[in-house]
C-alpha cells in the first residue's frame, strides 16, 4: 500500500506546477488554478506522509519527485507544447530509471 500512497503523491505533484503555470494571466490571478495548486500540494504531501510510514525517506522523496518531474515534463509536452527534443527525453529516461532502479532496491 505504501508503494501505492506513493505514486498517488507523485501524480498530486504534477497539479501543482500546472495550476501554478495556469494560475497567472496578463490579467492578473486566476484563483481556481491557484486553489487546484494548493489542493494538489495538500494531497502529495498527505500522500508522501503515509508511504515515508514504510519506504525509507530518502527513497519515498526521490520517487516522489521523479513522479512529479515526469509528470511535469509530459504535461508540458501535451499541454503546453514544450519542445520535446531527444535530449529531453533521454534526460527524462534517466529519471524514470532512477525511479525503477529504487523501487528495485528498496527492502519493501
Amino acid at each position: 500500500m505504501a508503494w501505492i500512497a506513493l505514486i498517488i503523491a507523485g501524480i498530486f505533484e504534477w497539479g501543482w506546477p500546472l495550476g501554478l503555470k495556469l494560475g497567472f494571466s496578463d490579467n492578473g490571478p486566476r484563483w481556481s488554478w491557484l486553489g487546484f495548486s494548493l489542493f494538489s500540494m495538500l494531497g502529495s504531501g498527505t500522500f508522501l506522509l503515509f508511504a515515508q510510514r514504510t519506504i525509507p525517506m530518502g527513497t519515498a522523496y526521490a520517487v516522489w519527485t521523479g513522479i512529479g518531474a515526469v509528470g511535469a515534463f509530459v504535461l508540458g509536452l501535451l499541454v503546453f507544447g514544450e519542445p520535446a527534443t531527444l535530449a529531453r527525453f533521454f534526460f527524462v529516461g534517466l529519471i524514470v530509471i532512477g525511479i525503477v532502479g529504487l523501487k528495485l532496491a528498496s527492502p519493501h
